[in-house]
């Protein structure tokens, strides 16, 4: 199942029934799982893991050195999961200080020419369209979405069940269930379609646009906006004030 062509390093652990097509290249210490189909003319650099039943089309460049300025040749490290795809021209960067790791979940669909730059940590279930990007640092939760050609700013983070839409910027953190769109990126609203696919219920859709005309449409700051949502008690209103309590770069206004 590998093909004559394919460069091997020695090093590389490579399950049995792993398919590596023609002139693709493992380098060393990379370890990919059973199942995992790699194409043609793919390079896998390590220190990295594959997970399970992983689908690498042609031309993707995964685990490669971050491009950050400051990495001085120290191991770092790239982690992926399981059943994730990820299609043509992706790039996917290993961490930048020493032993520091850019880890990718499972269950993920990445688009032709994603770029996932150093020190990422992606969740789960998450689909990024063509030409989405990240830079350094940055936290992408569950079930997010991101449009083509849509890019996020270091540090930043978006929370689990957003949708970024075409063409925007993130320069600041996506709260969980909010949508937004532009350069840079403002809130459109709660990403309803999305939450309604995945099974939430009316109920709970009723207390998210309640916490979103909060922090967003009666004029309060974010300061008293969380006064306001602390008074609410379903997990998802106290996921979302955990998300923006915690951030360090505030959130998308």
């Amino acid at each position: 199942m590998i093909h004559q062509t394919a460069i091997i390093d020695p090093s590389a652990k490579i399950a049995s029934n792993v398919h590596i097509g023609p002139y693709s290249i493992i380098g060393a210490d990379v370890e990919i799982a059973e199942g995992t189909w790699i194409g043609p003319h793919v390079v896998i650099n390590g220190p990295s893991k594959i997970g399970r039943d992983n689908k690498i089309y042609q031309f993707a460049s995964v685990g490669e050195v971050t491009q950050d300025l400051k990495f001085k040749g120290e191991r770092t490290y790239l982690e992926v999961g399981d059943r994730n795809v990820i299609r043509e021209f992706c790039t996917f960067h290993r961490g930048t200080a020493l032993d520091t790791v850019t880890r990718i979940g499972s269950d993920n669909l990445f688009m032709a020419y994603v770029h996932i730059a150093h020190d990422c940590q992606v969740g789960n279930h998450v689909v990024f369209s063509n030409n989405a990007s990240l830079a350094g640092h940055v936290t992408i939760e569950d079930h997010v979405i991101l449009g083509g050609f849509s890019g996020v700013f270091q540090f930043c983070r978006v929370g689990a069940h957003a949708f970024i839409s075409t063409n925007s910027v993130v320069i600041k953190d996506v709260p969980p269930f909010v949508k937004v769109s532009g350069y840079y990126a403002k809130p459109y609203g709660l990403n309803s379609v999305g939450l309604q696919r995945r099974g939430f219920s009316e109920e709970v859709l009723a207390e998210l646009r309640q916490a979103y005309k909060i922090i967003y449409r009666n004029g309060l700051t974010v300061a008293k906006a969380l006064e306001e949502l602390q008074k609410m008690t379903s997990p998802e209103i106290t996921r979302l004030v955990e998300f923006i309590e915690s951030s360090s770069s505030g959130i998308v206004r």
